[in-house]
């Protein structure tokens, strides 16, 4: 299946609620939306008195992703929403933008089932996973919080960048890279996240998320996934995504990974020297959308498309269009009747050339038959000798 969606709620939504958003997409007659993790805020407090026995997956007006209990002198970490609340517990609590507790996620989840649009989360935009610092013990942390939500929300994929190289060299940024990332792999199976980790490719040569670094980590890495953001990979390869054969040549390379589905970003971009300058509308800047459409229609594999233009919905509702008349033609070529050949007629031999006809004789007149000589004296004397011997 095709789908298309925005990366957020969509512009012209009234409500700001991720509710008013699957709503919008629905009736927009999109198929898919991305959920935003940019407003994630996480503060420690002390568990209430009318929570305690309750399951963090049960609390109404919060969103509880760790619990903090005393064991000895130790901290114990909890990250099962099953374990009930005791006295004296402390509560992280994560305050997201998406949803102020799971059982808003779950209903959430119902909804989007219900009207068949696919979601996704994505982490915040600023994410550092090769550094040692803060920023990079943060980003782990923001996966991980994302990969709770995405399980109670029924989210496909939980979308990440992966941050600059910094001071280490590329080799060095991947061994981290794989390091961080094989450890939240192993986290979400634990949890029992079934949701995969999306690599989103990079439109800057400073960042990592080249298309082998993101490669080699979904290879060596169960459960990871290329999320193929074509405005980036244009971008960072000095615009070479323009024929149908290109954007082909790109999804063949990615497909082994993906797990028999594609995720992807489009929209327009500007850039310069293998560097993503900003996001445009598709119908600006120099990657467009129709070969794209061209090689998704030969190919006929599932594919999500989350449009990061600025215009969000408009294009892709522009998108689905593009794909729909790419579709028909196609459709139109494969099924046109053509009519069968008339049985060639025999060509007649070439008169040859009239011979002239002779004259047909003219018929001669009847000669009269020749009178009998009249008999002479001589005669008559020798028929009568004759006579007489």
């Amino acid at each position: 299946m095709i789908r298309f969606g925005p990366a957020g709620i969509p512009l012209s939504c009234k409500g700001r609620t991720l509710r008013d958003g699957i709503e919008d997409v629905h009736n927009l007659g999109l198929t898919a939306m991305e959920a935003q993790l940019v407003r994630a805020h996480v503060a420690e407090r002390p568990a209430e008195s009318e929570e305690v026995g309750l399951k963090p997956a049960n609390l109404t007006n919060d969103m509880v992703i760790e619990i903090i209990r005393k064991k000895g002198n130790k901290d114990e970490r909890i990250s099962d929403l099953g374990e009930p609340i005791k006295k004296g517990d402390t509560l992280v609590s994560l305050t997201s933008g998406i949803a102020k507790s799971y059982q808003e996620l779950r209903q959430l989840r119902g909804m989007a089932d219900e009207l068949d649009v696919a979601l996704s989360i994505h982490t915040p935009y600023y994410m550092d996973l090769v550094g040692d610092g803060e920023l990079s013990l943060k980003s782990v942390e923001s996966i991980k919080w994302a990969g709770v939500m995405a399980k109670e929300l029924g989210a496909g994929v939980v979308v990440t960048h992966m941050g600059l190289y910094g001071d280490v060299s590329p080799k060095t940024a991947q061994k981290r890279i794989l390091e961080r990332i094989g450890g939240l792999a192993k986290w979400y199976k634990k949890h029992g996240i079934t949701s995969s980790i999306g690599l989103e490719l990079s439109g800057r040569q400073e960042i990592f998320g080249s298309l082998p670094e993101v490669l080699k980590t979904c290879r060596e890495v169960p459960g990871t996934i290329p999320v193929v953001n074509f405005a980036h990979y244009h971008a960072r390869e000095n615009g070479m995504l323009r024929e149908p054969k290109d954007f082909d040549a790109l999804l063949d390379k990615v497909w082994e990974c993906t797990g028999g589905e594609f995720y992807a970003h489009f929209s327009g971009v500007e850039h310069e020297g293998g560097n993503e300058k900003r996001f445009t509308s598709i119908k600006k800047g120099d990657l467009r959308f129709e070969p794209l459409a061209e090689a998704i229609v030969e190919r006929n594999q599932p594919i999500t498309i989350i449009s990061g233009s600025p215009l969000l919905e408009h294009d892709a509702m522009y998108m689905k269009v593009i794909l729909e008349r790419v579709l028909a033609k196609k459709v139109f070529k494969d099924t046109k009747v053509v009519p069968k050949p008339e049985p060639k007629k025999e060509k007649a031999p070439k008169p040859t050339p009239k011979q002239k006809s002779k004259p047909t004789p003219k018929p001669t007149p009847k000669q009269k038959p020749k009178p009998k000589p009249k008999p002479t004296k001589t005669t008559k004397v020798v028929k009568k000798e004759k006579k007489r011997r």
